[in-house]
């Protein structure tokens, strides 16, 4: 055992070890001293919190010899000849098979077949399907007599990790069992046992990071703290720190973090973009690095909304402070905004190759959204009346959008000229001169049009049915949408104007209830030219020359 990697090493061999999972634990325990054991186990939960160890949890207990002779005391020093072999996968009664490797219905006919057979030592054939959703649809279907009446020493047992590809008929025949995940204080204390047991000098607050970076798995949290033993000897008594399990697994300093937030709260770009590079420096992941952020903006949110944060393992003293010194300057809707762009950005890292550039402009943006945020509380300060205010408003986030809209591009030009790409690979839409537009749009009908003519059905159908025009001018639309518009909309539109007229334009969303779609406004104009159609005289001898019929439609006759 002294060579086994950890996670193997202290796997749990008793139901008593399994943490985190003690009311499932009773359950089962109770059930096999009750004699009402089920036909099939479904185990399942996310990676490492101990489905297969489960698995076998079961598989002994109900094989162990100590049910049929009271005096073996089967402990982990003293296992039974039946434990031993389940333990090392080896009981010719206990088979294990990987539905991932083995999806078709002729590995479950096989398995069916084998069935048939009585155990040939133990008290019941168990088998134990790891990654059951992997089946495919015959396999489920061939499954399905023999998880339901089975020979009476025959067990199933079924583990996954994505119980909603199961089917429904599958799941019914199942006695399901849902692991959690294991909350980090449990985690923490686990670790801190196994490491003294390993002898191994860690700090508290290292451990901490180990067990809140593992996201409830018991095996990936014992798998970094094997990592993190290795990484540096018991030697010289140094102990492996915070700052060394950071930098093991790519992450950011949340204090570091945080006084990064504060100067963009601050509305501070020079000195959060300096604080940026520190930490790409120091190796930060830019994905770890992002969900920092997010974390940090729930605890902000917390701190807003509930009052002082009571201390708990996720966050520090010292960083406890800083939230409550900083929330001042934040309210809800910088948080919201902060956090849409966050997740903006994970999506952005797997398009863009470069990974500090994606996180440079994304710290520029949230500057710029809380500059503007500023702009706006300084003009709500002039007394205004409501209509004024808004337009105000509205106009000044307009400026300040084509101006940092004008900055970018500006950077992307010098760019570009510099590495002479703009004579090599002219782009029409960053050149220095202004080129005639390849289309003019002066109205909404005519972006309509042109989207129709260039094959962006999705974009027609979302400006004729999905979207309410509030006003349309040249470079800027405002509009109001229903829940059914494409979530892409904003972003196809302006890529689309830019490469169809060769200017930006902005496109604003409008609080307006009033307005119609397109198709609403057709709708009603043909719904009144029915009405009015019906009222005449010629409609009147129609109905009376053929009493059965039902207008349904008025088109215009085109010359």
């Amino acid at each position: 055992m002294t060579n086994k990697i950890l996670a193997l090493k202290y796997r749990p061999q008793d139901f008593k070890d399994l943490i985190g999972q003690e009311v499932m634990a009773q359950t089962i325990i109770n059930a096999i001293k009750l004699n009402k054991t089920p036909n099939a186990y479904l185990l399942t939960g996310i990676r490492g919190v101990g489905k297969t160890t489960t698995a076998r949890l079961i598989a002994k207990s109900l094989n162990c010899e100590k049910n049929k002779n009271p005096k073996i005391n089967c402990l982990e020093n003293n296992f039974c000849n039946t434990c031993r072999e389940i333990i090392n996968s080896n009981h010719i009664d206990v088979l294990e098979m990987d539905a991932a490797s083995k999806t078709g219905i002729d590995d479950i006919r096989e398995l069916i077949e084998n069935s048939k057979y009585s155990p040939t030592s133990a008290n019941y054939k168990i088998f134990i399907i790891d990654e059951v959703h992997m089946l495919s649809k015959q396999a489920f279907n061939g499954l399905l007599k023999t998880l339901e009446e089975p020979p009476p020493s025959l067990k199933f047992i079924l583990a996954t990790t994505e119980v909603r590809k199961i089917p429904v008929t599958i799941l019914s025949r199942c006695q399901r069992f849902d692991l959690k995940r294991v909350n980090v204080e449990l985690l923490f204390n686990h670790l801190k046992k196994i490491s003294k047991l390993e002898k191994g000098s860690i700090s508290d607050d290292a451990l901490k990071l180990i067990a809140k970076s593992s996201e409830g798995s018991v095996r990936d949290s014992i798998s970094l703290l094997d990592r993190a033993l290795i990484s540096r000897p018991n030697q010289n008594n140094n102990q492996i720190e915070e700052q060394d399990v950071r930098e093991m697994l790519g992450l950011a300093d949340k204090a570091k973090v945080i006084f990064l937030f504060k100067e963009i709260l601050n509305g501070n770009e020079k000195e959060s973009l300096k604080y940026m590079k520190e930490l790409i420096n120091d190796g930060l992941d830019a994905k770890n690095f992002l969900n920092d952020i997010l974390e940090i903006l729930y605890i902000f949110s917390r701190r807003i909304n509930l009052g002082p944060i009571e201390k708990d393992m996720s966050i520090s003293d010292t960083e406890i402070k800083m939230v409550d010194d900083y929330s001042k300057n934040i309210d809800m809707q910088d948080i919201g905004l902060f956090w849409q762009l966050t997740i903006k950005t994970i999506d952005d890292l797997r398009l863009v190759g470069n990974e500090n550039l994606t996180l440079e402009m994304y710290i520029m943006q949230l500057v710029h959204l809380k500059n503007l945020d500023q702009t706006e509380k300084v003009d709500n300060k002039t007394h205004y009346s409501d209509t004024d205010q808004e337009n105000l408003i509205g106009k000044k986030i307009k400026e300040k959008e084509k101006s940092y809209a004008d900055s970018i591009l500006d950077k992307v030009k010098n760019q570009l000229k510099s590495t002479d790409q703009l004579k090599t690979n002219p782009v029409k839409s960053f050149t220095s001169e202004k080129n005639l537009p390849i289309f003019e749009i002066k109205s909404f009908q005519d972006l309509i049009k042109i989207a129709s003519n260039e094959k962006e059905i999705e974009l027609k159908y979302d400006l004729e049915r999905n979207v309410k025009l509030v006003s349309f001018n040249k470079g800027s639309i405002d509009i109001s949408f229903n829940e059914k518009l494409n979530k892409n909309f904003i972003k196809n539109l302006t890529e689309k104007l830019l490469q169809w007229t060769g200017e930006r334009w902005i496109i604003s969303l409008s609080k307006n209830t009033e307005a119609k779609s397109i198709y609403e406004k057709n709708l009603e104009n043909k719904n009144d030219l029915i009405k009015d159609f019906k009222n005449s005289k010629i409609s009147k001898n129609l109905e009376s020359a053929f009493p059965d019929a039902k207008l349904i439609d008025i088109k215009k006759e085109v010359d």
